[in-house]
């Protein structure tokens, strides 16, 4: 028996097993991809465009995006994680075993948002991986690197069990993730620093984006540079994911989405 076994209840490490061990199980469907679509992200805006801009905000602009594609990688497929899982069980209505299993809806829930946010930590890291391969990868506040990561990671996979209720075909869910998630993601300040942008209208309306905060932060455990402040980001996005974890909690126990 693991020690994760003795130390978790048995209900929600199953559940967190079973999840994780389906996505584990299909590598080509959930770590390839990202690999593949890093390598052509890092190699044309790293080395071929990057080459031109230099540096932002003193540092080389590879090593610049590289935490904006990492944070692009970790939500995205904690969000979709927890989306497909929730959508697939409801459209093939073997969800019903968990809602009669003895588990509490806090730990049905929780199984479903640990185990998506453990894959889109792997991702990030992976993407970390692609990115030392193209230039040197330091952490300079590894506390922040650790806290920004598990936050977000978990308030998108939370936000995954939320689309995973409301949708109702597969259509939805990749609405959601291509057309609102990532769009968001590119104009949160990625590929440019807010300094560059030549408006104040662009920089007002910029910080209303909550992914400028998620990129800033994990680019603050990187490279310990950031535009907003780390401390007043982690906090705001940790009340944020504990607020939709809770929303995800009572949706279930209302059946929201989940019964007929």
């Amino acid at each position: 028996m693991s020690v994760a076994s003795k130390l978790l209840p048995v209900g929600f490490y199953t559940l967190a097993k079973r999840e994780i061990l389906r996505y584990v199980r299909r590598p080509k469907n959930t770590f390839v991809p990202p690999l593949i679509t890093n390598v052509l992200y890092f190699s044309v805006f790293g080395v071929v465009l990057g080459t031109r801009v230099g540096e932002i905000a003193g540092v080389p602009y590879i090593l610049f995006i590289l935490p904006g594609l990492v944070v692009l990688g970790a939500i995205s497929n904690a969000f979709e994680n927890a989306s497909f899982s929730i959508f697939h069980g409801r459209w093939n209505e073997y969800i019903h075993e968990t809602l009669t299993s003895p588990l509490s809806y806090a730990q049905m829930v929780w199984a479903y948002v640990a185990s998506s946010a453990i894959r889109g930590i792997a991702v990030g890291v992976l993407i970390s991986v692609i990115g030392a391969i193209f230039t040197t990868v330091g952490v300079e506040r590894p506390f922040y690197l650790v806290a920004f990561m598990l936050v977000i990671t978990v308030l998108f996979a939370g936000l995954g069990v939320l689309g995973g209720l409301w949708a109702e075909d597969f259509d939805d869910l990749t609405m959601m993730n291509q057309f609102i998630l990532r769009p968001l993601v590119f104009f949160g300040g990625v590929f440019y620093s807010l300094d560059d942008l030549n408006s104040e209208l662009f920089y007002t309306v910029s910080l209303f984006n909550p992914m400028i905060y998620m990129v800033n932060g994990v680019r603050y455990g990187f490279i310990g540079t950031a535009e907003v402040d780390p401390n007043a980001s982690l906090v705001v996005l940790t009340v944020l994911a504990a607020a939709v974890a809770a929303l995800d909690v009572a949706l279930f126990r209302r059946g929201y989405g989940l019964t007929e």
